[in-house]
């Protein structure tokens, strides 16, 4: 899961109030019956938009998860691919064209029928996106995944792995694709592929997306009519009172939700989530405090623990400042580093120091890298070696903001830069609140040098890591390696899963040598709920179902 993407100003529309009145406490009888009551869920930030085609932060996939649902879907506690909406998935001997098979008997939340035809209006709609459509800051997942469109209006986009959708019969689609791909079928897990009513989207005009990519505006439907199959659909969502209530889907063909109402509220400071957890206001968060973890649970609350499925990095931009294009000062900054320190400080329990970009479960993972001990003086001489003694750099760290991998960034960017200073290098502190201003200013353009950001895996696979950071030219790094995306694309296509694993394993070492930035660590992120809520499995691909939530007596 990535960041949310820059220069996204949403349009904000005027939503109907939510009654706050008997949300501090949940609303069930004695007797601890779920049916009717209403779980209050903390989050840290406000989802950006509600149609998941345009989302790529992690509050909006966090609430598309529960009204939404996808053609294949993660395990749940894991990241198998197991059944969605589709019930089998088979490719042809090619491995190009992939037939899935349909549950039957599912309607949208608009009382219309999911079918094949339903399949192929979705992709037909991404595919065939124009416009603002086409901006990365809008479309990031398909581009990501599939990477351009049926007519692409930039030449920076390239050719689309997507080639058609085709309806079998009622309950049976082929997707062709024009490649073998290892991110098919995995990347269809993806809520960002989540499959909306097509008379909704008709209604509501979905992919009316206006402004300039400084201003996006998105249409009504992406905030105010999310139309998906899923056990809750859309009630409301309070802007100003940072509310979003869902309801449970009494049609819902599959188990129906336990509660009856869903609200997401946000509460930006960690503290405030804790202390309303304790007060009853909310009955759980996310992103619990690596302090808070033991004491919570000496206090009987219900702390889940993710397993460690992410990355936290420091990025270098070597155009941002030419003296990082000289691989021995990206050397000594990795050398200045004393990441374990920062590990046993600030991490929750079960951290540890990351010594490539994919975390060590995924397959791929390389345990002959090359790696950089902290060892001030090595940095020292690398840099006397390189000419830059003097090196001055700027920065980045965001504000008012806790993601899964970096749980406190100001306390994380100061030992980083105090490393950095005993390395004798200038460091410029730029503290920049994370949406939109950091990530406009991490993400695009070379207007920095150093800046920490992250990455939660999507599905199981090295790819969605490794390849999303460094597959081809980003502005975030600020460099171009035609060799390394070319082992890519080679990885990328292989069909034998052993031989792209053991691709994988060389790009990670190419990755290391070549040192774009420096892996941090690797950390389990905890979720916490009330002593008396269960039935929530903690998810490594913070795919946490709540419809399984319910309140025990």
């Amino acid at each position: 899961m990535r960041a949310p993407r820059p220069k996204a100003a949403i349009a904000a529309v005027a939503v109907a109030a939510l009654a706050l009145a008997g949300c501090a406490e949940s609303e069930r009888d004695d007797s601890g019956d779920s049916s009717d009551a209403t779980l209050v869920f903390g989050v840290a930030g406000d989802p950006k938009v509600l149609d998941p085609s345009f989302a790529s932060d992690g509050e909006s996939l966090r609430v598309a998860r529960q009204m939404f649902e996808t053609l294949v879907r993660p395990e749940e506690g894991g990241t198998a691919i197991t059944p969605g909406l589709a019930e089998s998935w088979t490719p042809d001997e090619s491995g190009t064209v992939w037939t899935f098979k349909l549950k039957s008997g599912v309607k949208f939340h608009d009382g219309t029928d999911f079918n094949a035809e339903a399949v192929c209006v979705n992709f037909d709609r991404w595919y065939n996106a124009t416009g603002l459509m086409q901006s990365p800051d809008v479309t990031a997942y398909w581009q990501d995944v599939m990477g351009g469109f049926a007519n692409n209006e930039s030449e920076d986009l390239p050719e689309s792995l997507f080639e058609s959708c085709t309806v079998v019969d009622d309950t049976t689609v082929d997707l062709a694709f024009t490649r073998v791909s290892s991110k098919i079928p995995a990347a269809l897990m993806l809520p960002s592929f989540s499959i909306h009513s097509p008379a909704a989207l008709e209604e509501h005009n979905a992919s009316d997306v206006t402004g300039s990519a400084d201003d996006i505006s998105y249409p009504a439907y992406a905030l105010e009519h999310p139309t998906g199959t899923g056990p809750f659909k859309f009630d409301s969502w309070d802007i100003a009172n940072k509310t979003l209530t869902l309801v449970r889907n009494e049609d819902y063909a599959g188990e129906k939700a336990k509660v009856k109402t869903l609200i997401f509220r946000t509460i930006s400071d960690e503290n405030a989530r804790k202390q309303e957890l304790r007060n009853g206001g909310i009955q759980g968060y996310d992103l619990v405090g690596p302090a808070d973890v033991q004491p919570l649970k000496d206090d009987g609350f219900n702390v889940l623990t993710r397993p460690a499925f992410n990355v936290l990095y420091l990025a270098m931009n070597q155009q941002g400042n030419p003296a990082l294009a000289d691989i021995r000062v990206r050397q000594a900054i990795a050398h200045a580093l004393n990441r374990q320190a920062l590990v046993d400080s600030k991490m929750p329990p079960g951290a540890e120091v990351a010594t490539q970009f994919v975390p060590p479960t995924v397959e791929g993972w390389n345990s002959d890298v090359t790696t950089y001990d902290y060892d001030v003086a090595k940095a020292k001489e690398l840099l006397a070696e390189a000419g830059h003694s003097d090196l001055a750099l700027r920065f980045h760290y965001p504000t008012e903001v806790t993601r899964p991998y970096m749980p406190n960034p100001k306390d994380i960017f100061e030992l980083l830069a105090a490393d950095l200073r005993e390395a004798g290098i200038t460091v410029e502190p730029i503290p920049l609140k994370w949406s939109p201003d950091y990530l406009n200013a991490t993400t695009s353009g070379n207007a920095h040098d150093l800046h920490l950001l992250g990455w939660t895996g999507d599905y199981g696979d090295a790819y969605n890591f490794i390849g999303t950071f460094f597959d081809r030219p980003k502005d975030e790094w600020g460099y171009d390696n035609p060799e390394l995306f070319a082992k890519f694309a080679e990885a990328d296509g292989t069909a034998d899963i052993e031989a792209r694993y053991e691709l994988y394993k060389g790009i990670n070492a190419d990755i290391m040598e070549f040192l774009p930035g420096v892996p941090i660590s690797h950390s389990p992120p905890a979720i916490v709920f009330a002593e008396d809520v269960i039935g929530v499995q903690a998810s490594p691909l913070t795919d946490e179902r709540f419809a399984t939530a319910e309140f025990k007596s």
